[in-house]
């Protein structure tokens, strides 16, 4: 059983290789596979038609649950489909248990059309806190890394968010009206400024790779899904960039956040699309 952080810490150590293995794995024996071959009854829809999950989806999550839970025993996993089918299990987030937050296909609806903004996220959280995370975009060969305090990498080169050269329109994904209520729909009409660019957001793991790259100023999110965020936004904490919600307070995994909220490539940008949320909230 894992009792305390220094255990934790002595994995983060000497097993994280282990971790981007399983991911690697996951991908390869259960979702690349079906990229571009999935048939009709290996799709069906959850919420609606704009929710979609595959069977790449529920093996994948399977896979990485077993290999993990392997890996780190005494620790739990918080995966989308299993939460989809028992939402108790989330509250494993907010325990004090080491907890794997798991989203198996990050951008179904890319996936099941063919294209490769997909990816495969992984966190390892504890007491709300995530520790160290894995991005895997297996249609594009590319794994991004963080462990906290230790920076953010993409396949071992280490990434620097930087700040947006000044004068040039900020870029902003954002949330799809599909997915935002009346009044977050009026928050993000603070980004139709000058001297912004919203467009919306395509896979959220990949969003926050292009912010921890410096390809993408900013996102605005109206969702606070652990499986969505918490991957990509330590790998964003350190590559130098920083998130806020409407409160002014970062975003926590745990829930309870006041919705939409930032994560961006520095702190004057996220404190600067925050006030464009705020003030049209």
């Amino acid at each position: 059983m894992i009792d305390d952080i220094e255990t934790i810490d002595e994995f983060l150590a000497h097993r994280t290789s282990e971790v981007a293995e399983a991911v690697r794995e996951a991908a390869a024996t259960e979702i690349m596979p079906r990229f571009r071959r999935l048939a009709a009854h290996e799709i069906d829809e959850k919420s609606g038609p704009h929710d979609l999950v595959t069977d790449a989806d529920r093996k994948a999550e399977a896979y990485l649950t077993e290999a993990l839970v392997k890996l780190l025993p005494g620790s739990a996993v918080v995966g989308e489909e299993a939460v989809h089918a028992n939402p108790a299990t989330y509250d494993a987030v907010r325990g004090e248990a080491p907890v794997w937050i798991v989203d198996p296909v990050d951008g179904t609806r890319q996936f099941v059309h063919g294209d490769p903004g997909f990816c495969t996220l992984v966190a390892l959280a504890q007491g709300g806190v995530v520790r160290a995370s894995w991005t895997y975009a297996p249609a594009q060969n590319r794994l991004a890394t963080a462990v906290r305090g230790q920076g953010a990498f993409l396949d071992g080169v280490r990434l620097r968010s930087g700040s947006p050269a000044p004068g040039r329109d900020l870029e902003v994904a954002a949330s799809h009206p599909f997915y935002t209520t009346d009044e977050q729909k009026r928050a993000l009409l603070g980004l139709q400024a000058e001297g912004v660019r919203p467009r919306s957001c395509g896979s959220a793991g990949l969003e926050y790779l292009q912010i921890a790259q410096g390809l993408l100023d900013a996102t605005a999110f109206s969702w606070e899904a652990a499986w969505d965020h918490a991957a990509g936004l330590l790998l964003v904490e350190e590559a130098g960039g920083a998130h806020y919600t409407l409160t002014g307070e970062p975003f926590r995994i745990a829930g309870g956040n006041t919705l939409p909220f930032t994560a961006a490539r520095d702190e004057a940008t996220a404190r600067r699309v925050l006030g464009l949320l705020s003030g049209a909230a």
